[in-house]
């Protein structure tokens, strides 16, 4: 299964896979919480009208990326965790802001140990900045960086190398 660029009718589908991600893997952040079907929904399809922003969808996973080297969304679904996934919808991400001339970026959920774990293994970066979540109860984000070619200890190819 491949990759393929996401537009407005993928909307719905996008919302349904990051409620299926996120209540799995972010319960314990989340708690009972309800998930915020209508305006996730509405994130969606205004991200998918932006311009500068490129939306990747896989049949379980999504990724999203902007002009400003922001990763701006990954998710896969948990039946498919550890499949390399989220590892493929990085790559996606990093090689074509990378030839944009730009730096990667992203914001993470400080609590969001499957993420981090990801995060850290491939050689992402803590830049010391944190924010406070978009959602409630808003918990904290970390941003991380994409370390520059020289510093690279991942490798977001899929083969399975890490640092």
């Amino acid at each position: 299964m491949t990759w393929r660029l996401a537009g407005p009718p993928d909307a719905e589908a996008l919302r349904d896979l990051e409620r299926a991600a996120n209540v799995v893997g972010l319960a314990h952040v989340f708690g009972a919480t309800p998930f915020p079907d209508d305006e996730v929904l509405d994130r969606w399809r205004a991200t998918l009208a932006e311009p500068g922003v490129v939306v990747m969808r896989h049949p379980h996973a999504f990724t999203s990326w902007d002009g400003d080297g922001r990763v701006r969304h990954l998710a896969v679904h948990p039946d498919h965790w550890g499949r390399g996934l989220g590892r493929e919808g990085l790559g996606l991400a990093v090689a074509a802001v990378e030839a944009a001339g730009g730096e990667a970026h992203l914001w993470a959920l400080e609590d969001n140990h499957r993420a981090r774990r990801l995060y850290d293994h491939l050689g992402w970066v803590p830049t010391g900045e944190t924010r406070p979540a978009l959602w409630p109860p808003h918990p904290v984000e970390l941003r991380l960086r994409w370390p520059r070619p020289s510093a690279r200890p991942g490798d977001l190819s899929g083969s399975g190398r890490g640092h």
